[in-house]
């Protein structure tokens, strides 16, 4: 296993003792961590492309917890997040909890609460990994279609019969059963509803003629 394989804890806590602490936990896990002070240092330097989560603190000097799970959702990034703070409320658990994080944990916490966080965010986002790249897998065999055969798919997966694509594009019923069959083999679907399961999962527009 690579080390950018290895899954990692970042943790971000402004108090040295706090992060020592709890990277001293997750060592004896057999966790791999990282201690930063600060939203600001994570952003500029760590957003991980390996598995990882983060374990934030709030209460932050300059960008807080909550702001920094607002700038990495809205940079397309999904680390998982599990909140700790010494004097949490219930509307900021839930506004943190509605935002994606995995659990929110005052402090102080019981050890094993931690830990099973941690597994969770871990399984998070092996799930999300792989969705995303079978998501990258789905867009590179839709970009090896021709622009025709785009616009055949569009139409069957709108519900089109052969001879009606045939008429929307102007040509005739075998030429559009045997770009059918291309785009079903490109796309390596095995029936016309995993097609459509696919055009769905790549957010495709319907195509006109």
């Amino acid at each position: 296993m690579t080390s950018r394989s290895i899954p990692t804890v970042f943790v971000i806590d402004d108090d040295v003792e706090v992060r020592m602490s709890i990277q001293g936990l997750l060592k004896a896990a057999g966790l791999r961590s990282e201690s930063i002070g600060t939203a600001e240092e994570f952003l500029h330097n760590k957003v991980p492309d390996g598995p990882s989560c983060l374990v934030l603190d709030v209460s932050l000097p300059g960008v807080d917890g909550l702001e920094l799970q607002r700038k990495l959702a809205d940079a397309g990034v999904r680390i998982p997040i599990i909140f700790i703070t010494g004097h949490g409320d219930i509307p900021m658990t839930v506004k943190a909890i509605k935002s994606g994080a995995v659990e929110f944990l005052t402090k102080p916490f019981v050890d094993e609460e931690l830990l099973n966080a941690i597994q969770q965010a871990f399984d998070r986002d092996r799930v999300t990994r792989q969705q995303q790249g079978e998501l990258a897998e789905l867009r590179r065999r839709y970009e090896s279609l021709t622009a025709r055969e785009r616009q055949v798919m569009g139409l069957v997966v709108s519900g089109m019969l052969n001879k009606q694509v045939a008429f929307e594009l102007g040509t005739s019923e075998i030429t559009v059963k045997i770009q059918r069959g291309q785009v079903m083999a490109k796309m390596q679907a095995e029936s016309l509803a995993e097609l459509v399961r696919m055009a769905t999962k790549l957010e495709l527009p319907v195509s006109k003629k």
